[in-house]
């Protein structure tokens, strides 16, 4: 059956790009730092980006590899729209992470940041990262507890204790990286509060 868009629970949705409350603005920051510094920086040939949302990383990865191909996925149709609209030179497509319907070994870069704690099979999710990579992947996801503290003290969430509607998992980045290391070969991990953010290689078969 289609996924309809309806079907989404997205989490935490405000504008994150303009946001004027100062702590957010100073979290998203580092958030930034963090992902630049763990971005290769000799340009790939070609990137994919999984989990596109609105294409805010996806500009991101567009202006810092200007001539790279470049793809992007999600499973909301409106949110590839959007993405299209806002990147040049992008390809998008509808699927879910799940289940990448991708060539092995067909991008040098591949970016998964803020999608695997939506996914109810996120192991699932980094076997096929892991088939369709053919070199660095880029990968982060809200640290457990920090993030559920951080949404009590500004209010948010109460009667869930903090806890973000449309996350399906909770790890801590000691977890998360154990988890990614059983796929890839763990080389870089960055906390930006709240997150854990590391880069990765395909493992040497």
């Amino acid at each position: 059956m289609p996924y309809r868009d309806t079907d989404f629970v997205a989490g935490n949705v405000y504008d994150k790009e303009n946001t004027r409350n100062p702590i957010a603005r100073r979290l998203l920051s580092g958030y930034q730092r963090a992902l630049e510094e763990l971005l290769p920086r000799q340009a790939p040939r070609s990137v994919l980006e999984v989990g596109s949302g609105e294409g805010r990383i996806t500009a991101q990865l567009r202006e810092r590899y200007p001539e790279s191909r470049l793809a992007a996925l999600d499973l909301s149709h409106a949110m590839a729209v959007q993405t299209s609209a806002r990147v040049e030179r992008v390809d998008t497509f509808c699927a879910s992470a799940e289940e990448l319907p991708l060539t092995s070994r067909a991008f040098d870069l591949a970016v998964c940041v803020e999608v695997l704690e939506h996914l109810p099979r996120p192991e699932r999710a980094l076997q096929h990262i892991a088939r369709v990579a053919r070199d660095v992947v880029v990968l982060s996801v809200p640290r457990e507890p920090i993030w559920r503290l951080l949404n009590l003290m500004r209010g948010a969430y109460v009667r869930r204790l903090g806890d973000t509607p449309g996350h399906l998992q909770h790890w801590s980045s000691q977890a998360f990286t154990g988890l990614v290391g059983g796929y890839f070969d763990v080389k870089r991990v960055r906390h930006p509060l709240p997150w854990t953010m590391l880069q990765a290689r395909i493992s040497p078969s």
